[in-house]
């Protein structure tokens, strides 16, 4: 048996100040980096949900929880760092994410929100990548989370061609909430996404689920919804949706699916195809991202002939 590392006698636990200690912050690198200023000054995060640990004149550690939109309660702890030279790293985390769980998740109901890592598309098969990103979740897994799913993070770069319109579908916009709730119940019958059978495993019916999705994520983009298309044979009658939209970072297809009646025609592909012509004719487009799960073959293989190639990897870990 391993003899967990001696934490350090200087060690201290805290969260930040205030904004203006971001610097100390970000002395550990993460991809998200770059964004903490503007989620901050947002309200998307908080002072007192970013800890870190500090000890011999440096972060040894830092964690940090995300929401959505200001005003929120933590809704995703998305940031867990360690100073990948230390022997104790793993015990500092430990540590760390103790204390600040029990700070920042004390008057959240329910189980701690969610842990989500990038990482590098080929992770396992760099021996550095690989240590860092099991030690992060060695410190999750030992406060009792488990891998919910991986999914692959996908990016179309302008100049990338998009598949032309085969005329076997008309696209208009929804006409309300109603019509595309009701296509996105009807979707989840046989669907492979992780996220939306734990939400049936729970006990919600197709309809609450798509509620929840709706309510949850496709409510919230500030984006038009005349950029939403509904995917038609030429008789009008529904085959799927596509959701464009963009999010606080990036612009993105929110999701998109086929009704279990006219799969099997690789009707997908016109309405990713739709979706990334709408996001590609609006103004300052860098890129369009798009994730799904890595069990979701059929869906990873419809984005890369859409021409999305896979840029990183996202972990999620769930105590429910």
């Amino acid at each position: 048996m391993t003899t967990p590392a001696a934490l350090p006698d200087d060690l201290v636990l805290r969260p930040l100040a205030d904004a203006g200690e971001l610097a100390l912050f970000t002395t550990l690198p993460y991809t998200l980096n770059h964004e903490l200023a503007d989620d901050l000054a947002a309200g998307r995060r908080r002072p007192e949900w970013m800890w870190v640990a500090l000890a011999g004149g440096r972060v040894r550690a830092r964690i940090a929880w995300w929401a959505p939109e200001a005003g929120g309660a933590p809704e995703l702890l998305d940031i867990l760092d360690l100073d990948d030279s230390a022997d104790d790293r793993v015990a500092i985390g430990a540590a760390l994410h103790r204390a600040a769980s029990a700070a920042v998740l004390a008057d959240v109901p329910g189980t701690p929100p969610e842990f989500m890592r990038f990482v590098p598309g080929e992770w396992r098969d760099d021996p550095a990548d690989r240590r860092a990103v099991e030690d992060r979740v060695a410190v999750v897994e030992g406060a009792g989370a488990r891998l919910k799913i991986e999914r692959l993070r996908l990016e179309w770069r302008p100049g990338t061609p998009i598949p032309a319109p085969t005329g076997r579908l008309l696209f208009r916009p929804l006409r309300d909430e109603e019509e595309l709730i009701g296509l996105m119940a009807a979707v989840i019958d046989g669907t492979l996404d992780a996220h939306t059978l734990a939400d049936l495993a729970s006990g919600l019916s197709p309809r609450a689920a798509a509620e929840a999705h709706f309510a949850g994520e496709l409510a919230r983009f500030r984006t038009p919804r005349d950029w939403w298309r509904i995917g038609t044979l030429p008789d009008g009658e529904p085959v799927g949706f596509v959701v464009p939209a963009r999010n606080n970072y990036h612009p993105i297809i929110a999701y998109a699916g086929v009704v279990p009646a006219h799969r099997g025609h690789g009707y997908v592909d016109d309405l990713l195809a739709e979706g990334t012509r709408v996001l590609s004719a609006q103004p300052d487009i860098p890129r369009i991202r798009a994730a799904t799960d890595l069990t979701n073959t059929p869906m990873a293989a419809a984005f890369r002939r859409a021409g999305y190639v896979t840029f990183e990897r996202a972990l999620h870990y769930t105590w429910a």
